[in-house]
């Protein structure tokens, strides 16, 4: 049996998730923690960079959902591939401020053209009763990154971080360009049907009294915007990666300047983090497309907020462990839904510039976490006060989430 072409872009998009995370998501914090050692720069001044990569997503993010509905995925992510390689490289020869922003909205720009959105935009091109399954494969390689952080530490320490960074985006370059040809645009366009389905073949089961397909309702961009579940799938959606954000930039400057455990016990930490967020995306995949996703992820707020807290205030090992398993699981399982609720309530049609523009609402949480921690970090000394505010903010997203529920399509008059 020929297998369907749509699981090969799933295996395709993991792979380039899994570059984008093992040396950039993940990788950023390491970076961090040594510049901070290394040029003697504030947290706010580190915080700036990773604040200006989501400025950047807020800017295009709109342009890029309008152009992946026109021109298709394919030319957008291996453009996104040079230009993330090229990122590393700059950040392999820093030695300002300056060229440390450069280096940042280079590889911010990279991961945009080739990451996440695009990436998903095409999935659910191509998905619609595996939806959420494909979306959470494709997110292993998002958590898969996080097993590398042991690794790019012991990098850094024996080969120094500038080698680490070169050697990052050779890599890049030679894996991700060959991974980015495997993505199309439609499955109409190359012979192909959704979920592999043949239509024919659908209305030959559903003739021999299987259970009908579910109608899928299009939305215009307009009628999206209208509704209540954009604008709270957004403000949800971006008060969790205000959290996630800001874990990935300060969590091993926490752990290593504010509750004193060395380089290495930390990235251990992200990498019990990376194993609850693999556990997460595992359980979505197999769960994902039976149980009501948007109460998934209410609870997954929750989790972010009780995990943020361990971390804020660990006096042991063990609560670190807690914010690991918590933070992990909760960033796994409610990260693929995000995109599977969108495609799920609007449809296909216009899904592209639907994303785009809930990603410009997003990257404000992306903007705000890293700030907060490190403008609050630099006034009071530690971490505490801006990590407690962010953990509040995560539980308050898990009532955005529960508000919202599916639209109906407006009728035409």
């Amino acid at each position: 049996m020929k297998l369907f072409y749509g699981w090969r872009m799933v295996g395709a998009a993991c792979g380039i998730q899994f570059l984008l995370a093992a040396f950039l998501t993940q990788a950023l914090g390491l970076y961090i923690a040594v510049l901070s050692d290394e040029m003697g720069w504030s947290k706010t001044t580190l915080s700036g960079a990773a604040a200006l990569q989501s400025v950047e997503a807020a800017i295009i993010g709109p342009l890029l959902g309008w152009v992946m509905d026109r021109v298709g995925p394919q030319k957008m992510i291996r453009w996104g591939m040079v230009l993330f390689s090229a990122g590393l490289m700059l950040l392999s020869q820093v030695d300002s401020v300056a060229t440390f922003y450069a280096s940042a909205i280079l590889m911010a720009v990279g991961a945009s053209l080739g990451g996440y959105f695009p990436l998903s935009v095409a999935l659910v091109q191509w998905f619609e009763k595996f939806r959420a399954r494909a979306l959470s494969i494709m997110s292993l390689g998002l958590a898969m990154g996080g097993l590398v952080v042991p690794l790019m530490a012991w990098s850094i320490q024996v080969w120094g971080w500038r080698a680490t960074a070169a050697g990052s985006g050779l890599l890049v370059l030679l894996t991700g360009l060959p991974m980015a040809s495997i993505i199309r645009r439609r499955p109409e366009d190359h012979g192909e049907h959704v979920d592999g389905i043949d239509p024919a073949q659908a209305a030959a089961n559903l003739a021999q009294g299987h259970p009908a397909p579910p109608v899928q309702i299009e939305f215009t961009v307009a009628q999206a915007l209208r509704t209540r579940a954009f604008w709270m799938l957004a403000i949800g959606h971006g008060l969790a990666l205000l959290v996630v954000s800001a874990v990935n930039v300060h969590a091993i400057t926490h752990m290593k300047e504010g509750l004193g455990y060395s380089f290495t016990t930390a990235s251990w930490v992200i990498l019990i983090m990376t194993f609850g967020q693999l556990s997460g995306v595992l359980m979505g995949a197999t769960l994902g497309d039976r149980f009501e996703k948007r109460k998934v992820a209410a609870l997954c707020m929750l989790a972010h907020g009780l995990g943020m807290l361990c971390l804020t205030y660990a006096s042991h090992i063990a609560m670190l462990v807690a914010f690991g398993v918590f933070h992990g699981i909760a960033w796994g399982l409610r990260g693929p839904f995000m995109q599977a609720i969108r495609a799920e309530y609007f449809g296909r049609n216009a899904i592209g510039l639907i994303l785009g523009l809930s990603a410009a609402i997003i990257a404000l949480g992306q903007i705000a976490g890293p700030m907060i921690a490190g403008v609050l970090a630099d006034l009071t000394g530690d971490y505490q006060l801006g990590f407690s505010l962010l953990a509040l903010l995560a539980a308050l997203g898990s009532l955005s989430f529960m508000l919202a529920t599916k639209p109906v399509l407006p009728r035409l008059n």
